[in-house]
């Protein structure tokens, strides 16, 4: 028998070149994706940190930053706007849930069923996504105006003018209206590319056994989106919790609040009452709940990573 030693030393020697192949093999893989993993970190992980760190910090550029603990939390939690715009975000998540979710899925299955001008349909369908922010916020002032085409038509059926602006309890349903006209053609499209990669040997073996167009629907389409529609949930109340752009550029937060966000609200105590260590800290609980919410995406479609 030979010494221990000569028989582990090839083997050593066998796994190093390989082991180091390996490494020389995507070194330029990793080389091009570093950028990208140092703009990550850059620009979205260092302020996360920082935003966690100046949550607890009263912030003044004048005198300087001052330690409060966890005032500014204590101050969230205090302050009747903070649940006010909870309120208003978890009403305008659930109308966008009631009116705007299901519009593009029916879209991208009724355009994937022409058999006929489906590029017209979709370059129709997408359109209103393409509409500049300051034409959308005007052309709509105009159409929910107490003289304008949207009031014109219900006077025309016998139906009372609505105060669609200055109403609060048709202001939020405005917006909700609105932001799905204009964005329900982007996520439609995401929704076809999903109805278009069902293999067609499934649809033409329904039709062979006499299946209808409702039922391939049933069958076929809806349980074959069903991650794609889970995602695209996830992905739907994420964005509705950040929304504040069409509050603010539309109402302001009005009439009385009844639009005003959370994330108006952020915006507010940062922009408007100067007081960034409030405004992160409620940036801070956020991100925490947004996180919550990934996790259970996560969860939902474990089997799908």
């Amino acid at each position: 028998m030979g010494e221990p030693g000569a028989v582990l030393q090839p083997v050593i020697e066998n796994k190093s070149p390989k082991r180091k192949g390996r490494y020389t093999k995507h070194f330029w893989g990793y080389m091009f994706l570093l950028p990208a993993v140092v703009i990550f970190i850059l620009f979205l992980w260092v302020p996360i940190a920082k935003g966690a760190l100046y949550s607890f910090y009263s912030i003044d550029f004048v005198k300087g930053n001052t330690f409060v603990g966890l005032d500014n939390y204590v101050r969230v939690f205090h302050d009747p706007d903070v649940w006010t715009a909870v309120k208003n975000t978890l009403y305008y998540m659930l109308l966008t849930m009631i009116m705007g979710f299901w519009v593009p899925i029916v879209a991208s299955i009724a355009i994937s069923e022409l058999r006929r001008f489906q590029g017209i349909a979709r370059i129709a369908a997408y359109l209103p996504f393409v509409v500049p922010g300051v034409v959308l916020y005007g052309m709509w002032r105009w159409m929910y105006d107490p003289v304008g085409p949207i009031n014109g038509l219900l006077s025309s059926l016998g139906v009372d003018p609505v105060s669609f602006i200055s109403d609060s309890k048709w202001s939020m349903i405005a917006i909700v209206f609105m932001e799905t006209w204009q964005q329900f053609g982007s996520a439609m499209l995401i929704y076809l590319a999903g109805v278009l990669s069902i293999p067609r040997d499934w649809y033409e073996a329904a039709e062979i056994d006499g299946a209808g167009v409702w039922n391939r629907i049933r069958y076929i389409t809806l349980p074959s989106l069903r991650s794609l529609i889970v995602l695209m949930l996830i992905l739907q109340v994420i964005g509705t919790s950040q929304s504040y752009q069409s509050q603010l550029a539309l109402l302001d937060g009005g009439p009385n609040n009844a639009t005003m966000t959370y994330s108006l609200l952020i915006v507010r105590y940062a922009f408007t009452r100067l007081d960034y260590g409030t405004a992160t800290a409620l940036g801070m609980l956020m991100f925490v709940v947004l996180s919550l919410v990934g996790l259970l995406q996560y969860k939902l479609n474990k089997e799908e990573y």
